[in-house]
């Protein structure tokens, strides 16, 4: 046999170029020991920094005694500490939760078991909304057409309403919140009978469709609209849960409580997991055989899952969260005040997008790749997101500091500049 070699994928791009050594904390370290500022957290995963000391020391002494116990084969004590530890930050009454390893994962077990559970086949999702890649949840995902694309048809039974994106509508929030509930009211009268609606899907803030927070008015409105036709909500806290916004959860911010919660991303600081939480009298409606899977709930990742609920209570990261992520709006707020391309700073704790608009009102994608590149060119590492990749996002470790939280705004002042020269 001819010897060959292998490459990955032509399409996976990197968003930055660093090839990475080494993390720790805020920080990473490329090959040649050349510090970077992680302000990605691998997508918003690395919620308790780089390998913190507890993290690592939980993953090492679970590895050493068992790596793998399929948990429809044997059950394993980490799984079951998880599971009686995420009792005390879920909200009141969901009480019962299954285990998979992605966030698309979970969104899929979600609609299954929303439409097991109300004998309904539709869901309504929002304009911009990010659920995942899997043929369902890229069939509820409309935050670029990259995510649907060339793989139709996709699955049937979703509606898409708008969100609530005041900036781009040219709207007071309050104004944006009653335009898009009006409009799901209307799809409601029009296209997905309530008697044929299983669930509502909601990002309590859009995460790749462009870090916009869900006014709290549109959430309870949801809510409301929920209660009222007997449709299930469902939080997709998989990008904002786990401190990321201020609050343990996403839609704690408007003081409602979903009927299923996805989580996945930050709940094990970098190790693969995620889950939904439903009541009992819900998850008991799921048909047998409908929930499983390989690798979900492994054992290090649960254990990692554990340690990283010390680190967030023990650390009081979430409050620290809403301090560092207030502190980093203003410094990029200072920021855009001396660069007009920059049309809105916006966000929830340490999940912040800064939108870069030409003067036509236009996306100025140019710029914002511009700046992207400039910041991580002076060691500020960033992502974009939005349909139009016009928005420049920070998601910051939650074990960030003050001191950092300046200097990245110093390195995204210099990268501005650089951008805009």
């Amino acid at each position: 046999m001819a010897e060959q070699s292998a490459a990955l994928s032509p399409l996976l791009k990197q968003a930055t170029p660093v090839l990475a050594a080494r993390g720790e904390g805020v920080y990473i370290y490329d090959e040649d020991d050349r510090r970077y500022l992680d302000f990605t957290a691998g997508i918003g995963v690395t919620s308790t920094g780089h390998c913190h000391p507890r993290v690592v020391e939980a993953a090492q002494r679970q590895v050493a005694t068992l790596v793998h116990g399929q948990y429809t084969t044997v059950m394993h004590r980490p799984l079951l500490r998880l599971t009686e530890r995420l009792g005390s930050v879920l909200p009141e009454g969901i009480d019962r939760l299954f285990y998979v390893n992605s966030g698309s994962e979970a969104v899929e077990a979600a609609l299954r078991l929303a439409r097991q559970a109300t004998g309904r086949q539709n869901a309504i999702v929002f304009q911009g909304g990010f659920h995942g890649r899997t043929m369902a949840a890229a069939s509820l995902t409309t935050s670029g057409t990259k995510i649907r694309a060339g793989i139709g048809p996709l699955m049937p039974g979703v509606v898409v309403s708008p969100f609530p994106y005041a900036y781009r509508l040219g709207m007071s929030e309050e104004e944006a919140t009653e335009h898009a509930l009006r409009e799901l009211d209307y799809q409601l009268a029009t296209v997905s009978s309530p008697k044929d609606t299983a669930a509502i899907f909601i990002e309590p803030v859009l995460g790749e469709g462009g870090y916009i927070p869900a006014p709290p008015a549109f959430l309870r409105g949801l809510r409301e609209r929920a209660d009222e036709h007997g449709i299930l909500l469902v939080a997709d806290e998989v990008q904002t849960g786990f401190g990321r916004t201020g609050e343990f959860w996403g839609h704690d911010h408007a003081g409602v409580r979903p009927d299923i919660v996805i989580t996945a991303k930050g709940l094990a600081s970098g190790f693969p997991l995620s889950a939904i939480a439903a009541p009992d009298s819900l998850m008991e409606k799921a048909w047998p055989g409908s929930q499983g899977g390989t690798y979900g709930g492994n054992a290090v990742s649960c254990a990692a899952a554990l340690a990283t609920l010390d680190v967030i209570e023990d650390e009081g990261l979430v409050a620290n969260a809403a301090r560092m992520g207030e502190r980093l709006r203003e410094g990029l707020a200072g920021v855009a005040a001396d660069h007009p391309v920059i049309g809105d700073v916006r966000g929830l704790g340490l999940m912040i997008g800064n939108e870069f608009t030409a003067p036509d009102g236009s996306p100025d994608t140019a710029t914002a790749t511009r700046a992207h590149k400039a910041a991580a060119d002076k060691g500020l590492l960033l992502l974009t997101c939005g349909p139009h990749g016009n928005v420049v996002r920070m998601i910051p470790p939650l074990i960030v500091t003050a001191d950092q939280v300046d200097e990245a705004v110093t390195l995204w002042s210099a990268a501005m500049k650089e951008a805009t020269a």
